[in-house]
């Protein structure tokens, strides 16, 4: 009967590199609990009667104004369709350009801080920016989505294009295939349906974020949202918020089939 071999192990630097990671995270949460105010964490038990009362105002949802909620609402997944459009094309070339198996570092490294700056800056002050230049509206919406969108996208995109299989595209480069044709038959096949993936990700997102956007006038169902909660119609605020979950809840749906047929 053969010896089962024993289980491997890390090496004690690895080892000890891990340790200083987590440690490190176990830290920082201990540092942070000031920070956050988690020593008010019990005055949710204290306060729930108060939040019962408050939450009470929307149990009877007014739909009375159903038509112009639904209008609304295709307004905003509109805005989170162009948005994520948008995104996917800034995203490819920059996604293509920040892989580091793809092209050089003096490429690559430029490419990915442009990427983190389009990450960094929230939607909402991208939306600012955009206000300047085209006004309030829907429009205003789709450009904030595309910038931060086509950021997280370009940074996904790449990371896929650096874990594909490098045969495909030595076997194009062997036949004296250009740079433009080695992406182009070598690394799209691999990546296209993991991008597509990706993207759905994000259009459900989106689709919650052009809500939030309705916040600065970019249109939408979002915009009715924060003027009914300014002006404490609890029952239009439940009316909202149903068909907002109807509608995201379809989109999941939606994009589950999607995704289950492209992986």
């Amino acid at each position: 009967m053969s010896e089962v071999p024993p289980p491997p192990t890390k090496p004690l630097a690895n080892r000890l590199v891990d340790l200083a990671v987590f440690g490190g995270v176990v830290a920082l949460l201990a540092v942070s609990v000031q920070a956050v105010e988690l020593h008010r964490l019990p005055l949710v038990l204290a306060n729930s009667d108060k939040i019962g009362k408050f939450a009470s105002g929307f149990l009877r949802p007014d739909f009375s104004q159903w038509r112009l909620l639904v209008s609304q609402m295709i307004v905003t997944l509109q805005i989170a369709l162009w948005g994520t459009t948008m995104a996917i094309v800034i995203a490819i070339p920059l996604g293509v350009a920040a892989a580091r198996n793809v092209t050089p570092v003096w490429i690559q490294q430029p490419v990915r801080r442009l990427l983190d700056l389009m990450r960094a800056v929230p939607d909402l002050v991208i939306g600012y920016l955009f206000i300047v230049a085209v006004g309030l509206g829907p429009l205003t919406g789709v450009l904030a989505l595309a910038i931060n969108t086509g950021g997280v996208l370009a940074k996904l995109f790449s990371e896929a294009v650096e874990a594909i299989d490098p045969g495909p595209v030595e076997g194009v480069r062997a036949v004296g295939g250009t740079r433009l044709q080695e992406v182009v038959w070598g690394v799209l096949p691999q990546v296209g349906p993991l991008w597509t993936s990706y993207a759905l990700y994000r259009f459900e997102a989106n689709a919650r974020s052009a809500t939030v956007l309705g916040l600065i006038g970019a249109g939408g169902i979002g915009q009715l949202l924060f003027d009914s909660l300014n002006g404490y119609a609890y029952s239009q605020v439940a009316a909202i918020i149903i068909i907002i979950v109807v509608a995201v809840s379809l989109i999941d749906l939606l994009s589950q089939a999607m995704r289950s047929r492209l992986l």
